[in-house]
């Protein structure tokens, strides 16, 4: 477990919601419990976080978002469960957070680096690169009050990342700087993943999430809804605020008898892992499911759908019952396709399990996508094409 960098187990955050606010003392304390109503900004929320990720939590407003990200930086303390971080933490959580506003900006970042456990001495040999990196060195003097709201956000990254942390914690305060300075934020960004350390941030910008991020984390009322590729945990997003989604059916099947593995990509059968790779070439699906005798019986088609992002089927892969195992226990199937189609983007697969009349037995959708790159920058499949032109009037 050494290769995790944050764990959190079953957490839950309830706070209080006053619903009527007291005009008066006694009124306070007559009505005291009346006067609130408890909720859940998070509920049992289970996740690990790997060094070297880069992470996006993504929701509509109210989602818990933000609150998950104050109990992962330990400054809310989880109602129920338990966070274990494992490096130095940096965060910008809110707009001027950690800041005093009656300090100078070159009194704040001493102050805000010894929160984040630098001594004097560090800040002294930092402070130069810090004021250059937020291009404030005319306005360090200055009271932090005076400053604007996209000054704040300068300043406080500028620190944040000069700490030198292991994980960096960011809310979506970036949206706040002019396009410049994100610019430099995201090659900060760039900077930390190449060096491996680990990133989680809030945003509302799809692109964002999707440039990013490898993973991202799905919030929907507290809770995770989805936890995956970014490509479609923006899909699933999309579909949560636009459309009601579908009762699914849940990935195991009767009585729990069908479980699934993992699902292993390649460019050939029982070969290595890969998440990427060239249009047009070798592509391979290992599946691994474990069956009981009942499901056995009932099983004919296991059918392999790859889809793009909304969900738009690709291409379909199908075993029939003589392409199957026989008796119950752990299968692995090989979906193999030798030159596959000239496609570019982001894929999952679901494997949809049928009875002999086409009965839905049960499914299984991975939730890590593999990509496919191609020359053509545009489009899901580049086309050869002419062009021919003729001016029929003139101007």
């Amino acid at each position: 477990m050494t290769d995790v960098a944050i764990t959190a187990h079953e957490v839950s955050k309830r706070f209080a919601s006053h619903t009527e606010r007291a005009t008066s003392i006694k009124e306070r304390l007559v009505r005291r419990k009346a006067a609130s109503v408890d909720f859940y900004a998070l509920r049992d929320v289970s996740l690990e976080i790997a060094h070297g990720q880069s992470v996006g939590l993504i929701g509509a407003n109210g989602s818990g978002k933000s609150t998950l990200l104050k109990v992962l930086a330990g400054i809310l303390r989880p109602t129920e469960g338990t966070v274990e971080a494992r490096g130095r933490i940096a965060s910008l959580l809110e707009l001027g957070a950690g800041f005093n506003g009656e300090l100078s900006g070159r009194e704040n970042i001493y102050l805000n680096a010894s929160l984040l456990g630098l001594t004097r001495r560090e800040t002294d040999k930092l402070y130069d690169s810090i004021v250059e990196f937020a291009e404030l060195a005319e306005f360090i003097d200055n009271p932090v009050k005076h400053y604007s709201s996209g000054m704040y956000v300068r300043l406080g990254f500028s620190v944040a990342v000069h700490v030198d942390p292991d994980i960096l914690l960011v809310d979506e305060v970036l949206a706040v700087g002019d396009e410049h300075f994100q610019r430099k934020c995201l090659n900060k960004i760039a900077e930390f993943q190449q060096a491996g350390k680990t990133i989680l941030f809030v945003s509302h910008s799809p692109d964002l999430i999707e440039k990013v991020c490898t993973r991202a984390i799905l919030l929907d009322h507290g809770q995770v809804r989805f936890d995956g590729d970014p490509y479609f945990a923006v899909a699933e997003l999309q579909k949560l605020l636009g459309t009601d989604r579908p009762d699914s059916i849940p990935d195991e099947g009767p009585e729990g008898e069908i479980t699934f593995g993992p699902v292993v990509f390649s460019d050939r059968p029982g070969g290595p892992g890969m998440s990427v790779f060239p249009a047009g070439s070798a592509f391979s699906a290992k599946v691994e499911m474990t069956l009981g005798a009942n499901s056995v019986k009932a099983l004919h088609t296991v059918r392999t759908v790859v889809l793009g992002v909304g969900d738009i089927p690709i291409w379909v892969m199908t075993a029939t019952d003589d392409d199957l195992p026989d008796g119950p226990g752990t299968w692995e199937l090989d979906f193999f396709v030798p030159q596959s189609p000239p496609v570019k983007g982001r894929f999952v697969l679901i494997i949809q399990l049928f009875t002999e009349d086409e009965e839905l037995i049960t499914y299984h959708r991975t939730q890590h996508a593999f990509g496919v790159e191609s020359e053509h920058k545009l489009g899901i499949i580049g086309v050869d094409y002419k062009v021919g032109s003729t001016q029929v009037a003139t101007g």
